[in-house]
């Protein structure tokens, strides 16, 4: 089990290729997948994950025994009611049909088990596997609908980063359209008798000639709202192979729900949660 430093920054995939030759891509990820690979000790299931100059990764010969819980939870909030956690992305947020273990929901439940085996946790809201960023869970059902009961009427900002294919003639504005969904579970815009209002809020935040970083605040909570809306401004999602785009340089969609504001409804405080950038995003959107 060699030992090997990292030189440069570059995306775990791309690292393990580039050393170690012999290995295809699928063989990297059943590695990740079997938690063959750590980083710094510390085992690591992501391939676009991050590595930085210094770090330490090592192939392990055989399977590392771990506890799901702690892989992939970011933890930037917790009491007795709720747990914010910051959701890398390639993760789903709750199983589906296809995949029943490997969630955010799964791991979080194991972490709170941890602390007691009767802990529980309730989905209040989600993202999309491919979009990294905020979620948060209840801890018990009275505040799970304390807060989805009450979620579109306490909720004051959900703030995304987003870099976009390239440039925007209008570089601040309002999208507004009605959402509807295909019997392939693709969204487009409709009209307004047979689809969900959707709003959509951007400012470019920065630029270059290929791709462009935007601030997005959604006024509606609509599936895939953000990359319907790009995709039908000319600017897809970076990443975003479902809605067209034929780049992904950063191995990951690159959408990031970096922000959310709201009015708790235990207290009718206003609450804010808030975490950075993913730097990866700025590989794309260097001047």
């Amino acid at each position: 089990m060699k030992e090997h430093i990292v030189k440069e920054e570059m995306i775990l995939i791309d690292y393990l290729r580039k050393e170690f030759t012999k290995l295809s891509k699928n063989n990297i990820k059943s590695l990740l997948s079997k938690e063959m690979i750590t980083v710094n000790n510390s085992v690591q299931t992501r391939y676009d994950y991050l590595v930085k100059k210094g770090d330490k990764i090592v192939i392990r010969d055989t399977k590392i025994k771990v506890k799901r819980y702690q892989k992939d939870i970011n933890i930037i909030y917790e009491d007795e009611d709720i747990i914010v956690i910051n959701k890398p992305a390639g993760l789903l947020t709750i199983a589906t049909n296809k995949e029943k273990e490997f969630t955010l929901y799964h791991f979080v439940s194991d972490y709170v088990k941890s602390k007691n085996k009767n802990n529980k946790i309730f989905i209040i809201h989600r993202l999309d596997k491919e979009t990294s960023g905020i979620v948060i869970f209840g801890k018990n059902q009275k505040t799970k609908n304390l807060f989805q009961n009450n979620w579109e009427k306490n909720i004051i900002s959900r703030n995304y980063y987003a870099v976009v294919e390239g440039t925007l003639d209008n570089k601040e504005g309002t999208i507004k359209s009605y959402l509807t969904e295909n019997s392939e579970y693709m969204v487009y815009s409709t009209t307004e008798k047979n689809g969900k209002l959707a709003i959509t809020d951007y400012k470019v935040v920065k630029e270059n000639r290929n791709y462009s970083l935007l601030d997005i605040n959604i006024k509606t909570g609509r599936k895939n709202q953000i990359r319907v809306h790009m995709k039908e401004n000319g600017n897809v999602i970076v990443g975003d192979k479902k809605y067209g785009s034929n780049v992904n340089t950063i191995n990951r969609m690159a959408l990031h729900a970096y922000k959310i504001e709201f009015y708790d409804p235990r207290t009718n405080k206003k609450v804010s949660f808030k975490t950075s950038m993913p730097t990866i995003f700025n590989k794309l959107i260097k001047i």
